[in-house]
């Protein structure tokens, strides 16, 4: 059951990740770096000071 709640959760964060890329101009795939525990750290700060 703990899996299927973690999994559901990862897709969730995927799916926004993914979203917020698309939506800012970037391709989608990006929004995969959320999930990398440092990487999202550094792809939040990209995000933010990107024009």
């Amino acid at each position: 059951m703990g899996f299927i709640i973690a999994t559901a959760i990862w897709a969730l964060i995927a799916f926004a990740g993914w979203r917020v890329f698309t939506r800012a101009g970037f391709k989608g795939w990006m929004g995969f770096l959320f999930l990398i525990p440092v990487v999202n750290f550094i792809a939040l700060l990209y995000l933010a000071h990107k024009d």
